[in-house]
């Protein structure tokens, strides 16, 4: 393999529920999830039965065709934006739904483009040019012309930065890579009224916060706006891969026949597999409990000696801490048996399933607390 991933600290072979195996036997609590993808963990039996009934009867038939599971996904994703007009195009991954996302931006006959500053939106050209990450993009300059980025959660900087020139807007409810920065609970309805004012499409990209990780379906939905465009991935699809761009409104028709494709996207088996997943949280009311577990553990977690800050909306979390590198203390969490992420130098991320137990979520925080005292 080629070095982009560097050398793995370990290999896992197997796995159940939030519970993960490595080559020498070793056990660890998931709370990572594959970075938010394993939304009902490992070998979850609903997934397991969808994935193996449909491979057994269909596996890909490419876009010339349609196939059932697809269309019943697509239903199912528009009940879930609450607009009926609304109209999803399938894909493999978030850079490929953020790709859509742009270029059904250039069909208003506009180019210029908003996005913000610690944003992720993936790793393809177009993606890479969205994304508000220097160190991510430096490497591969030149990008895409006409992409400007103005710090999150500023709306004032927003404001300045729309114009009647601009295509879109794009921005995370919550930013994930850059460490789980929540924005202040009035951002997202001003970036909606400027978006108005200036004719732009307003672009979520809720990869990350998406398929109930916040407790909502797509993490804008306390905010009360309707967005033009939402882009998804790695929950979608249950750890198979799956993304979706879902336009809203008037934008459901601007692409015309011919004009985008995905080989693999809406595959039958993928889409099995998310129609099983979505079944599963409505019918184990599983958004409530989701909402639940992320308050009591940013409760917990922040009454920890060394934490500076907990962020985060239900199981989607970032710890902030005082002096201690993530990387460091997210070390001593494997080696105690928890996988986690360091989002930057000071920040640890967590994204269980959303299958995590009480039980489990407070082994994680006796781990967590017993880690960050033998640092002290």
């Amino acid at each position: 393999m080629q070095n982009n991933y560097g050398t793995p600290p370990l290999a896992l072979v197997k796995g159940k529920g939030i519970v993960v195996e490595d080559s020498d036997g070793k056990l660890y609590l998931d709370f990572l999830g594959g970075i938010a993808t394993n939304i009902l963990g490992h070998g979850h039996p609903a997934i397991v039965k969808a994935v193996t009934s449909q491979i057994s009867k269909l596996g890909h038939v490419s876009n010339l065709y349609a196939h059932p599971n697809a269309i019943a996904l697509a239903q199912r994703l528009i009940v879930m934006t609450g607009d009926k007009n609304a109209k999803v195009f399938f894909c493999q991954s978030g850079a490929e739904a953020n790709e859509a996302a742009l270029k059904l931006s250039r069909k208003t006959g506009r180019t210029k483009i908003v996005a913000t500053q610690g944003a992720f939106h993936g790793r393809t050209m177009g993606a890479l040019s969205l994304t508000g990450q220097a160190n991510k993009r430096e490497a591969f300059l030149p990008l895409i012309k006409g992409v400007k980025h103005v710090p999150f959660g500023d709306i004032d900087a927003m404001r300045g930065a729309v114009t009647k020139k601009s295509a879109m807007v794009i921005v995370e409810p919550i930013l994930g890579e850059a460490g789980v920065i929540v924005p202040p609970d009035d951002y997202l309805r001003g970036v909606r009224q400027i978006c108005d004012e200036k004719g732009a499409l307003l672009v979520i990209d809720a990869v990350q916060t998406g398929m109930g990780r916040t407790g909502d379906w797509f993490g804008y939905e306390y905010s009360g706006i309707k967005p033009d465009v939402i882009t998804l991935a790695k929950g979608l699809g249950g750890g198979l891969p799956l993304g979706a761009m879902i336009a809203l409104g008037k934008s459901a028709d601007l692409f015309q026949a011919g004009e985008h494709g995905s080989t693999f996207g809406g595959n039958p088996v993928t889409t099995a597999a998310s129609l099983a997943v979505i079944e599963f949280i409505e019918a184990k009311d599983i958004l409530a409990k989701v909402q639940r577990q992320g308050a009591y553990l940013i409760q917990e977690l922040a009454m920890i000696e060394g934490v500076k800050e907990v962020r985060g909306a239900g199981l989607l979390i970032g710890i902030e801490l005082e002096t201690f590198k993530a990387s460091d203390v997210v070390n001593a969490l494997r080696e105690n048996g928890v996988l986690a992420n360091a989002a930057n130098e000071s920040t640890i991320r967590l994204a269980p399933a959303l299958i995590v137990s009480d039980s489990q979520i407070d082994k994680f925080i006796a781990i967590f607390r017993k880690v960050m005292k033998n640092a002290q």
